[in-house]
């Protein structure tokens, strides 16, 4: 067995219902190294992915189309713009595609992160959301039960976002007081590791 379309679309009632307490958390934590409205950011996105009627997609790729859509009309963020080229760039890849196969999403997480890469100019090591999303496409590689994916997509988050905690952010407006952000979470960072525990609680078990 692999995920579907109502797989997908129960992701994202986990992420709306996880919202409510979580925006004012990524708030909290962008506060201390940009802006401060991660978190309402995060809220419209999943306000207007949740909006999306996916039953009208007739496959996954055409899903994962139509939340790329709904982020980039939802937001014009930095954020928001890597998060749409990450599932525009996976839902090309699935296109007429009904089931995916759980030993294909690593994959898929590499080339999205590959694309976010190329779209915003980040690299690896620069404590960004995508060091955790490559964390977790190496951790889940080869894993074909949904469990096990649950399981290690959650600790590799975890292990990611306490291993760069203690480092600099290298981009974004916290690279201009890089000693500032050493002991504070990259807010992008936070709010994948959150969503990662909200999408995979049915799954696995939560990790602290």
């Amino acid at each position: 067995m692999g995920w579907t379309v109502d797989d997908i679309a129960r992701a994202v009632a986990r992420a709306q219902e996880r919202m409510g307490g979580l925006e004012q958390e990524l708030n909290e934590a962008d506060s201390r190294l940009g802006d401060g409205d991660t978190g309402s950011m995060l809220a419209r996105v999943v306000e207007r992915m949740s909006a999306a009627d996916l039953t009208q997609a007739a496959d996954v790729g055409a899903a994962l189309g139509m939340l790329a859509r709904s982020t980039l009309s939802a937001t014009g963020s930095s954020l928001g713009t890597l998060i749409a080229t990450a599932l525009m760039t996976m839902s090309r890849k699935t296109k007429g595609q009904t089931e995916v196969a759980w030993t294909d999403l690593s994959g898929l997480l590499a080339e999205a992160r590959d694309a976010m890469i190329a779209r915003g100019g980040a690299q690896l090591g620069d404590k960004t959301v995508l060091d955790a999303l490559d964390a977790v496409a190496s951790a889940i590689s080869g894993q074909e039960e949904k469990s096990a994916v649950a399981a290690k997509a959650q600790a590799a988050a975890h292990e990611a976002l306490d291993q760069f905690r203690s480092q600099p952010c290298r981009i974004g407006r916290a690279r201009m007081f890089p000693e500032k952000s050493v002991g504070s979470d990259d807010p992008g960072m936070l709010a994948f590791v959150r969503l990662t525990d909200a999408v995979t609680v049915a799954s696995s078990a939560a990790v602290p």
